[in-house]
């Protein structure tokens, strides 16, 4: 397409190839995959405990840092590895930790695996960890140590209650007790609540709600 040139030109220069057009702005680096492993990485580890074994599994998940030092500063999970000194369910683990760990490097929101992992149920039965929290399976309690990690670094946010919710929660957890709403122990026959895997469900009202997260049967 032909262009008209209205006034003189007083000076030009050629572009290079690849050459970075002068006062662009710079564009916000993603994860995608082929972003380079470098060679150091931010990691966490996560110690968990089960009756399933005697011995303790640690799952450490590694992050990189996009756009470091900008605004748009991130960790994102880069590789996830599990280890343990219990070597019965080394292959499956190493599989799933591979999977994960591609997932990651894909790009894009790798929330949704959270919920994948801890939906899965050991058709023998899972396990109550400490304080009560039901673990539906192994695989599960893998997907809550993601769930911890992504909240820590900002992939996933709390939905916070709003005051009025709480005070009622409070009130009729009380009420259920016939103790003090600070007390943080939950009424006998309790039953589990689905969403959050606590023993905390009691009838509220005509309604099974939860006195851990809020869920409620009727909405």
């Amino acid at each position: 397409m032909a262009v008209k040139i209205s006034k003189n030109i007083v000076g030009f220069s050629i572009k290079k190839k690849d050459e970075p057009i002068a006062n662009a702005a710079p564009t916000r680096e993603t994860m995608h995959e082929e972003v380079q492993r470098p060679d150091e990485l931010k990691g966490y580890t996560y110690k968990i405990k089960t009756p399933l074994s005697d011995h303790a599994m640690y799952i450490t998940i590694n992050n990189m840092v996009l756009n470091s030092g900008t605004e748009h500063e991130q960790e994102v999970p880069f590789e996830i590895f599990i280890n343990s000194k219990n070597m019965d369910q080394f292959q499956w683990i190493l599989a799933l930790t591979r999977v994960i760990s591609a997932v990651f490097r894909k790009g894009g929101d790798a929330t949704f695996m959270v919920e994948e992992l801890k939906q899965v149920f050991d058709p023998q039965g899972g396990y109550f960890k400490k304080g009560g929290r039901f673990m539906p399976s192994l695989v599960a309690e893998i997907g809550d140590v993601l769930d911890r990690h992504m909240r820590r670094i900002g992939l996933i946010k709390d939905q916070a209650l709003s005051s009025e919710h709480v005070a009622m929660m409070n009130e009729k957890r009380a009420q259920a007790e016939g103790v003090e709403a600070e007390s943080n122990a939950f009424p006998p026959g309790a039953q589990l609540c689905q969403k959050c895997l606590t023993t905390a469900m009691v009838m509220m009202d005509g309604c099974m709600t939860c006195l851990n997260c809020g869920d409620s049967k009727c909405g």
